[in-house]
Formats: C-alpha cells, structure tokens, sequence
C-alpha cells in the first residue's frame, strides 16, 4: 500500500517501505507504516493519509478517536479526524533531533478505539540544506618559518556542518596567492578537512605576512558558504611540525563511568630537538560546547579523562577534536579527532503515562470494558528498556499489553457501585535490567450508578392515629424510605394516593412534602366526619428508568369531646306547654327530653338532673331516661305554670352541657280537651290574614299609579302629535271645505315678528281652508282686532258676503294700492295678458298662492330664521317671483284676515263667492269661484 503523500510527491524518496507486523493486541492486526519528510516542513503539512494506508473507516474515525501516540516530549505529527491525513504539528529539525547520525527516524504509535487498535509508523526525517558551514574562530592566524620548503603542509580549521549527506561540508577554496595552494582531504569518517600547500618558498624579508581567506562549501543545492580569514606570518627556524600518529581515535566508555575514567591517549611526535621538539596536547578551537565540561585532557601526555557525568540518553556519541604543538619559538600545529562512543546502563527507571481513561465506569460494565491506555517508557536500551506492568491482585481489573511497551486496563469482574464506588489502583512498571527499576502510579476510577435499586423502606405499611381537631399544616407522618443508588437516582419524589371508592381525600384534607416525605393535615380532621382514611404513599426516584415503591398509610382519626349535648326535644326555640291536670298522683310522665351528643363512647354517655324549678319538690328528672315525673301529687296550692329547666351533660373530659326548657300547665281539665284548642292557634292565623290584606292593598295602590301615570302621558303625547299636524297639512288640503271658525290672535299666538301683526280666524279645520287677507287697517294689534270688520275694503266684504252686502259702518274708498301694471305683476299673473290696470292678485290662485307665502315667511320670522331662501325685507316672495320683486310691489296687509266658512261672523259665505266679480276695481272682472292650476 503505498501512501497517498508519496504518490502526490510530497515525500523526496517516492516510495514507502511498509512492514506489516502482526501482533496479538485486542484480538486485532497492527501494521507497521514508514515515510519520509523532508526537515523543517511547515506546520500542517501533510505527511501521509494514515486512514487509506491502514485500511481504516475513514466515516468511523472520529468516533474512534484516532490519535498519535509518541515517546518524545514534543508532539512532532497528529492526525486530521475528517481527512485521516497526518500533518506536521512542531517544527522539525533533524539536528536537533538525531545530532550528526547518518539517519534521523522517529517512531509513532497510532491508537483507535471502539475496538482498542494500535499501529506503528516510522517517519524518517531526511536532512535539507538549512545550515551553513561554521569555522570554530572568526579568523585562523599562521606562522610559518621562511625555512619552510616548498611543499610543506599547513592543516588549516575546519569548518564544521551540522548536516549530513551531500549537504554537509564538501569542499574548500582558498583565495588566489602565489604562495599557497589548498589540498582537501577526507578522513575517515567522510569528513573533509583542508590543508594549505605552499608552492613557493617563503621571503619574510619580502613579505612578512599574508592574508588569505579559506571558503567552506556543502554540497547542497544552492550551495552554503562560510569564510575564514587566514593572517600568515612568517618566522623562522622550527621546520618541524608535530605529527599525531592516528589521525582519528575511538573510544568507548559506560555512561556511570567516574569521573577520572581514562578514556584515551593521543600521540603526537615532533622531529626537532630541544623546545621545539617538546610537544604539548590541547583541545581545538572548534569542539561543541559541554566537551570540555565532560572531558579532561592531559597537557603533557595527551591521556583524556573523564570530567563530567555522562548521559547515554543525552548524547550517544561525543566528537573531541585534539590539537598538538611543539615549544619551538614558532610552533606548528597538527590536530586529531577523538569519537567517544557512550555505553548505556540500566539508570533509568520506567515511566507510566496515562493517555487515555474511561471513567467513571457504569456498574453494568460487561467484563472486558477497557478502562485505560497506559504507555510506558524507559529511556535506557536494549534489555534495559524493556518494561512489564501489574496490578494488585484481588481487584476487578486486569492488564494486557497490546504493542511493545502499552497496556491496557480491563474490567476481569463485575462491578458494584453500593459496595465498592471507587478504586485507586495501583500500576508498578518494572524494566528488565540488572538491577531491576520500577515506577509506580495510582490510577483513580470511579464507578458510575445505575438505577438498580428502587427505594426502599423499613415497613410496608403505617398505622397512625391523629386526635380530631388537630392543627392544620402540623406533620402527622414521617416516612422512612431510602436509595440505595447515587445521589441523582436516589433523589426521592413521594406522592399520595387514594384506595377504594373514595376520592379527593389527598387534595382536601393531606398533603404530602414532594421531597421530605412528610404527611400533613390540610384542614382539623373530625371524628364525627369521617374516623378512618386509607392511603397509599406513592414513592418514586429520580432514575432512568424511574423506580417506585408503595407504602400503604391509613389514618385513624380518635374522638375527643368537641360537642356539647343537643336537645332533640322539646324542640329549641318552640313553645311546648305541657298539659298537667291537678290531682295527678306522684310517679306520673310528664313529658320526656330528649337530647343527642355527636361524640362516640362515653364522650357521648348523656345525664339529666332539674336545674332549675318553681317547686323542686314537684319533680324529679330520670338520671339516664331524661322522663320528667311528679315527684309527688300535684296540690291545689300548686303554681298553675311551671317552668322546668333540665341540665344534659354529657361524660367527657372536660364535660360539656346545656339546657332544655319546658313548661308545665297545671290545669283543671283533663288533658284531652286541650287536644282540640291548640295553644296560640287563633292568633296566628289571625297575624297570616292581617298580612295578606297588607300586601294586596299595597299591589292595588302601585298598579293604580301606574296606570294614572301612562294616561297622563299618552294624553301629552297624542295633544302634542295634534298640534304638530297643523302646520304640517299638505297643499292639497287647501281646498276643503272649512269647518267651524275660531278667532285666534296671530300675535299672541307668536307666529309673526312685530312689524308684521296679524289678526287671524281660524276654524277647528282651519287647516285645511284657504285663508283671505283684508285690507290693510290699523298699524297695531290693538287697532286691528277693533276694527275687524268695519275696515275692510267693501269690495271684498262683498266678495265674500254678497253683492248687497255693505261692511258695517262707513264705507271705505276703493283701494289703489292693488292695481300694478302687467310688468308688476309677479307669479302666474305677470305672464298673462290682461289690463295693465286690473288688480293684482288678478285670480284667485295667485292670491292663494300669496295668502300662504305671507303666513310661511311670518311663521319662520316668528322662529327667527326664514328658510325662503329671501333676502332681508322680501319676505321669500324674490326667490319666488324673481329678484325685481320686493315688499316694495305688494301692498300692506297689516289688516284682519277671514277664514271663509266661518259660521260665527259670516253666514252664508260659501254660498254667495262663486260667480261674483267685485263691484270696483276699474273693470277688471274675475270669476272668483274658478281655479287655478298649480
């Protein structure tokens, strides 16, 4: 299977080596994956797709919870839940990681769950050109005797890569001179190292220094770079440089090697004599910082020790570069490498990381549930390294290891929460070296509760008895119940319930507390109520699924003596009057009383004793019967009414009593005849007749009133609607023929302004007739009801009373002012063709027409608006016969006006106007019975 990042090209080698490991872990096959990455990929950079290279369910996988599981401290990769890539997580640096080792891997370990599965991978880091060459000094400083031939070798610093491969330290160049040339040679160990030639003799007398500059080149592409400045002076003598006789030494030394340890001697020997053939050993320029804390070199013999205490788990490997230089006056130089290889040895104990818990545990766990993931690692290596783990024995619990070094914790037995709620276990981990070293953690699980108890009682029933009358909210009853279970399951809710028939017992008379259990009175129970209740305490936990218990309750409610006696008879409040005939002999019933307690038992044990008498030795009262007897015989001297008071009590504790009340008659006759005149009879039915004639009269009076009152006001209504008819007859009614007059006075009646007074007869059906102007007379009221008929213009009197008919009194001249030429005349009667002379009204319809917009328009002027739609001073007649006309055109009929068909002054009126013509007017004849259309 090749991994989806190396087919996208992502990883440099384009191939993956995968090895398959089969391992028994879980019941499940782990597989061992490997890739390559470059150093210092980005953050979030993929890596591989674990899910398609591990055959997983990639819908599955966040439910799994996969994840990365390493050693290191940092977490250098973790895997994308959604996509099942595998990504950079820290930044990563090869040298950091592996130092100068030619190859660079880091092993992971992958977890799943739900099953428990575990896979390895390898990620191999493969080294890039991220660091440059570095010279140990700033600058390199020669000096070379002018004695030197041609030929000579100078060693020169080496630069130091920390890379590997083709991008560590390649090459060197050396600036152009004409002395010197460069000659790099290869150790070994592959390292390069450069040495500088000299071609030409030196001349310090020429040129007494030189200054050269010595580049170092990876192999990388581009290329890194570092340069060194090189000062050259040149001496004389000493043409001997001291020669190592190994260039590269090796060493191995154990990592609890004391300090003092030799580790290795380095030789170096020098041909010249004297201080110049003395050599001594130091350490070069260019070691990594810790050498010289670590190790100790001898400067005469070259012997290094150990200084420091070494650690294989912090650096395996140690390079020590040696230098070496005669006492000559100008010394020459010659330098080694020594590799101190670190042994391990078993001085790391084991460590225990959690890295996944399951708790708390339900207490139906079946057996296998895996409880957590352990990982154990122990830095030292080989046997040293290799850990086993355990758990005490006689717990539920059990461990199984799945891949190297990881454990898994199981469930080997059924759990329960009531016995056992917590386990702290512990885990000792136990390497395989010599001496043995162990860690020990202690693991906290809890055990979860399941609702698998209901709740629980100390009786199944309770009998509680509560004395009547008892106060209201007071607690009668405290349930003992409990839970077993967790305090969530075990949170108790009670509820009360109803037996048998009866219901609405709980919500009128107990109450239970929801959560303490506690059983109260709502209301004083009462034993002559009800004695006995029966419940049912319905206790419920809080659990899925819910849990319950019943707990029956029956309350028993005692008496107490809370009622006084009653009295049945004689009844409380009546008037019985016992019949007592005179001789009765001793021994002889009176009468009995009778009374009743509503207590029970001897609450309810009644007496009676004579309170109280006129004679006490006339009677005596049975103890326990209540009979009331003459004590003796009944005498003449005796009281003839005899008021008795009887004394009920009853037997409880405080006792309670009361009274009753007879009277006793002592009487001459026998006590049948009574029978027939009951005492009181007459009055009574007297007082029931007197009340019956009370409220009958009182019926009569009211329904009388009523009937008054609706008259009266039918009666205003119906005069009210009368005298609102007469101003509202139609045109039509004009016409008809008059009925009896009445005189009425039109000013008093206020139908007209006072400029405008009119004396008025009407008929009974005025109404309906039509009304006739006079001539103008008097200018006041007063004049005009004096002067009625003896100022009107005889033309008119005639008109309407006949030919041979004079007014009475001197007669009046023709009146002028009733002649208007044709182009005066309004209305009809200007259209016509006449004298221009004639008078105007010149027909009877005209004059009509006129006698009613007269009395409209004064009827309105009365009410103080006119709704003729005139001007002021034309009466409405303008808006009628046009703007021309005014009050100007129509002569002053400030006079009487006659109703025709009055019987009162003008007899035989209707008769005599039809086909007369006046007798004046300058001979202009109109027949006055004729009518005109509308």
């Amino acid at each position: 299977m090749v991994p989806e990042a190396w087919r996208s090209g992502l990883v440099s080698s384009g191939r993956v080596v995968g090895v398959l490991l089969l391992l028994g872990a879980l019941h499940k096959a782990s597989a061992v994956i490997r890739y390559e990455i470059l150093e210092e990929r980005e953050k979030g950079f993929a890596v591989g797709n674990v899910v398609t290279d591990l055959g997983l369910d990639l819908g599955s996988l966040s439910t799994r919870r996969l994840r990365v599981v390493s050693g290191a401290s940092r977490r250098f990769f973790e895997v994308n839940r959604e996509t099942g890539e595998m990504f950079v997580n820290d930044r990563l640096d090869r040298e950091e990681l592996c130092g100068t080792l030619p190859s660079c891997t880091v092993t992971l370990e992958l977890v799943v769950e739900s099953p428990l599965e575990l896979f390895s991978a390898e990620v191999v880091i493969q080294d890039i050109n991220d660091n440059n060459p570095a010279f140990p000094t700033r600058e390199m400083k020669l000096e070379i005797s002018e004695a030197v031939v041609p030929g000579t070798r100078f060693p020169l610093e080496s630069a130091h890569d920390p890379d590997v491969g083709s991008n560590s330290l390649q090459t060197y160049e050396l600036s152009r001179n004409e002395y010197f040339a460069l000659r790099v040679q290869t150790r070994e160990d592959s390292t390069k190292y450069a040495e500088l030639v000299l071609e030409r003799a030196l001349d310090r007398e020429r040129e007494p220094s030189l200054q050269l500059v010595l580049t170092a080149l990876d192999g990388g592409t581009p290329a890194r770079s570092a340069s060194l400045p090189i000062l050259i002076a040149v001496l004389d003598a000493n043409d001997n440089a001291p020669a190592f006789n190994q260039s590269l030494y090796r060493a191995r030394v154990l990592e609890d090697a004391p300090p003092g340890t030799r580790v290795v001697q380095v030789r170096a020997t020098d041909l010249d004599e004297g201080l110049n053939g003395e050599i001594v050993y130091s350490f070069g320029s260019h070691n990594r910082a810790g050498v010289r804390e670590l190790f100790s070199l001898d400067l005469v013999t070259g012997v290094l020790t150990i200084k420091g205490r070494l650690d294989f788990e912090d650096t395996k490997l140690h390079e020590i570069y040696i230098q070496a230089k005669d006492k000559g006056a100008n010394p020459e130089g010659a330098h080694c490498k020594v590799l101190v290889e670190v042994l391990d040895v078993n001085d790391n104990a084991p460590e225990i990381t959690v890295t996944s818990v399951y708790s708390p545990v339900p207490e139906d766990a079946p057996l296998g549930t895996v409880i957590a993931l352990l990982s154990v690692t122990d830095l030292d290596a080989g046997e040293n390294g290799l850990v086993t783990c355990e758990v005490p024995p006689g717990l539920p619990f059990s461990l199984t290891s799945s891949l190297k070094n990881y454990f898994t914790l199981k469930t080997s037995a059924a759990l329960d929460r009531e016995t056992v709620p917590e386990y702290n276990l512990s885990i000792t981990a136990r390497d395989s070296g010599a001496p043995s070293l162990s860690a020990l953690t202690t693991l906290r699980v809890q055990v979860s509760d399941i609702n698998d108890n209901p709740p629980q009682s100390s009786q199944s029933s309770y009998d509680v008895y509560v004395e009547e009358n008892n106060l209201p909210g007071v607690p009668i009853l405290n349930l003992s119940v409990w839970d077993p279970d967790a305090p969530q399951n075990a949170r108790l809710s009670f509820f009360l319930l109803e037996q048998g028939a009866e219901t609405g017992l709980v919500g009128r008379y107990f109450t239970i507390n929801r959560d303490s259990g506690v059983v109260s009175s709502l209301v004083p129970l009462d034993y002559e109520d009800q004695r006995e209740f029966e419940l049912t305490a319905h206790i419920s936990d809080g659990g899925t699924p819910v849990l319950t218990t019943n707990i029956s309750v029956n309350i028993f409610v005692t008496d107490r003596n809370d009622n006084a006696p009653q009295v049945l008879y004689p009844r409380p409040g009546g008037s019985s009057v016992e019949m007592l005939p005179r001789g009765t002999a001793a021994g002889h019933v009176v009468t009995r009383v009778v009374g009743w307690d509503p207590d029970a038992g001897h609450n309810a044990w009644l007496s009676y004793s004579l309170l109280g008498a006129p004679n006490q030795s006339l009677f005596a009262v049975g103890l326990h019967t209540g009979q009331v007897s003459t004590a003796r015989p009944v005498q003449d001297t005796d009281s003839p009414r005899q008021t008795l008071t009887v004394l009920i009590m009853d037997n409880g504790e405080p006792s309670l009593s009361t009274t009753a009340t007879l009277t006793v008659s002592v009487t001459e006759e026998s006590p049948e005849a009574r029978a027939e005149f009951p005492s009181g009879s007459a009055p009574r039915e007297q007082n029931k007749n007197l009340t019956f004639y009370l409220l009958l009269s009182l019926i009569l009076v009211s329904v009388g009133f009523a009937v008054t009152v609706l008259g009266v006001i039918i009666f205003k209504v119906y005069k009210w609607k009368q005298s609102r008819d007469l101003y509202r007859a139609p045109v039509s009614s004009l016409y008809r023929t008059p009925g009896p007059s009445l005189h009425a006075d039109a000013v008093r009646g206020g139908l007209m302004p006072p400029h405008l007074y009119h004396q008025v007869y009407l008929t009974t059906d005025s109404r309906r007739s039509d009304p006739l102007l006079k001539k103008p007379g008097a200018a006041s009221p007063l004049a005009s009801r004096q002067n009625t008929l003896r100022s009107c213009d005889p033309v008119f009197y005639r008109q309407v009373l006949g030919a041979e008919s004079s007014p009475p009194g001197q007669q009046a001249p023709p009146n002028t002012d009733w002649r208007f030429s044709q182009a005066q005349r309004p209305g009809t009667s200007g259209s016509q063709n006449g004298d221009e002379t004639g008078t105007w009204p010149n027909n009877q319809f005209d004059t009509e027409m006129l006698q009613a917009m007269i009395l409209a328009s004064a009827s309105e002027a009365a009410d103080g608006s006119s709704t003729l739609g005139g001007g002021a001073g034309t009466m409405g007649l303008s808006a009628r016969y046009g703007p021309q006309f005014t009050l100007q055109h129509v002569p002053d009929y400030r006079q009487n006006v006659y109703i025709p068909g009055s019987n009162a002054t003008l007899t035989n009126a209707a008769g005599k106007r039809d086909g007369k013509a006046p007798a004046g007017g300058n001979g202009n004849k109109k027949k006055s019975g004729k009518k005109e259309k509308k």
